[in-house]
């Protein structure tokens, strides 16, 4: 009783049909159809322009150290702030 049998599905896709009519279910599924073609045209145009673009990139260096500051793996010097503190 709690799950919808056959009878049950075949009444509401009669109500729909009788509510929309058969022509526009079938233009509706047309454009459905013709809206997923177009994509995955688009989608089969992209993924060449993309490995393309990929391929002729220089590959990403670290960013040199221009401004003498320590880096990060490495400790300052020690007299950098050790007359300033008073005990």
């Amino acid at each position: 009783m709690g799950s919808m049998s056959i009878w049950h599905w075949l009444i509401v896709l009669v109500v729909i049909l009788l509510v929309f009519g058969t022509g526009k279910i079938t233009t509706l599924m047309g454009d459905v159809a013709k809206g997923i073609k177009v994509f995955k045209k688009n989608i089969a145009e992209d993924e060449p322009s993309n490995s393309d673009e990929t391929k002729a990139q220089k590959p990403i260096s670290p960013p040199q150290n221009q401004d003498n500051s320590v880096p990060f793996n490495e400790t300052a010097p020690k007299d950098t702030f050790s007359s300033d503190v008073k005990k």
